[in-house]
Order: C-alpha cells, then structure tokens, then sequence
C-alpha cells in the first residue's frame, strides 16, 4: 500500500482522494439492480448444474418457470444486472475528478463531517483506554495502483488497524447498540483490511450523548475475510471498468 501522511479533511487529503475510489463509498460501488433474488439465483444454479427444469423449479420452490429477464439472462452466460444510479453517479463524479485532477465537491464538508472529524481524536483516544492499544494516525492509504483508497482513523502494530463512526441518527445507532448489527459498514472495514493488506481492524462507534452510561464507544473487533473480500474485488474492479468507460467518453467528447 501507499500511505499519504496528511490531516483527514486538510487540502492534501482531498487532493489524494481525488478519483479515487474510496473503501467509504465501496457499498455504493457495489450497488445494482434488476439482480437474481436468492430463489432466481438458486434456479439458475440449478439448471447449469444440469437438472431438469421440473426438478430446479422444485429445488428453488417454484410452482412455475421463472420467466424475469434476469434469469433467462443469466441462463444464457449473459451479464446479468446493472449498477444502480447512485453507482453510475459516483462513476461520474470520479472520472470527472481525474480529468481535473482534483476533487469535484472542492472539499465540500457537511455539519456531519466536520463532526465525524472533531470527535475522532476523542474516539481514538477512548479506543486506546479501554484497549491499552496505541493507535497510529495513518492519513489517506492507496493501493499501489491509486485506484482505491482509504482513509484509515488507525494502524496499531503490523496487524491492526480502526474505523470510527460518530453517527448522529437514532436508526443508525440503534443498529449499532441494540440490534449489534454493522453490515452497513463492513464493505468499509473489510476495504480497509484489502487495501492495507492487515489481518484484523477495529470498528468504533463513538457517541458522546452515551457517556452517563459508560457506552460512548461501541467496540467491536474483525478479522479479515479473503472470501468477503474476493467477492469485493470483483465487484470493485468491474465498478473501476465503468469509471475508465465514462473517463474515455468524456475525453473523445473533449478531443
């Protein structure tokens, strides 16, 4: 990996994100529709592992042959789905990023940012207490391409590294606290593990509002996941195709 040593939301981190396709925006990247559901996915296998269409309607629970476009699609070894539009939003965005050279929001923060960016030294520093873990700034990491990038809130040793969140909205709080549920945010930690190449991180969620309490910080540790991130890579390289794609449209425009 490259690491950028810069402040997070300084000039110099903007500029190295710039596009870059980042591990905070990698759920989005893999955002499509018009996709097999499991049932349409377990008929397709099904067919292709050579059983009858009687017999994979009764494996996948139909009562008739599926006849979505999707299916027949994927029956065929066609390409089945499409990114959504906030994907192809995001493809957007960064192809226009790389032909200037510098971030198209020019360094746009929300109230939520900016506070994400206050509270993470506090973040850090509870994660360190309640762990005897020192924590390394890192700044912006890159893989040796400078296609992805992430903006690791810590390394710890040869290992490790943290994430922290300082979510505001009572949904995405009580996924954290009640329900322990941060698949929301696992395409981030494990982007993380895949572009640092370490073996376990750290996801915080950081809340001062729950300090009386003692539960400021939900702490919760993960180990990396080569088939997570397998399944990842594919579907961020065939993102990064699409970026390249409206890239060269709009310079053939330009020409």
């Amino acid at each position: 990996m490259l690491i950028v040593n810069c402040e997070q939301g300084s000039d110099e981190w903007h500029a190295a994100r710039a596009g870059v396709i980042t591990a905070s925006m990698f759920s989005v990247a893999r955002k499509k529709v018009n996709t097999l559901d499991e049932r349409q996915a377990l008929y397709v296998a099904c067919r292709k592992e050579g059983l009858s269409e009687k017999e994979a309607m009764l494996k996948a629970g139909y009562k008739a042959t599926p006849k979505a476009e999707a299916v027949a699609l994927a029956l065929a070894g066609k390409p089945v789905g499409d990114f959504s539009d906030e994907a192809k939003n995001y493809a957007f965005r960064l192809a226009v990023e790389r032909i200037a050279g510098q971030p198209l929001d020019e360094g746009y923060q929300n109230w939520a940012m900016r506070r994400g960016h206050e509270l993470e030294p506090e973040a850090r520093m509870e994660h360190e207490q309640q762990t005897g873990l020192l924590v390394e700034r890192a700044g912006f990491v890159l893989t040796d391409d400078r296609l992805f990038g992430a903006s690791a809130d810590g390394l710890i040793g040869e290992d490790g590294g943290s994430e922290y969140k300082c979510f505001l909205a009572p949904d995405k709080l009580r996924a954290f606290h009640i329900d322990n549920d941060p698949s929301e945010v696992m395409d981030q930690v494990q982007g993380c593990l895949w572009i640092t190449g370490r073996k376990w991180w750290h996801l915080g969620l950081y809340c001062p509002a729950l300090e009386p309490i003692g539960k400021q910080l939900w702490l919760r540790g993960f180990q990396r996941d080569d088939d997570y991130i397998e399944k990842m890579e594919s579907d961020l390289m065939e993102f990064a195709a699409l970026v390249q794609q409206y890239e060269t449209i709009l310079r053939r425009k330009a020409a």
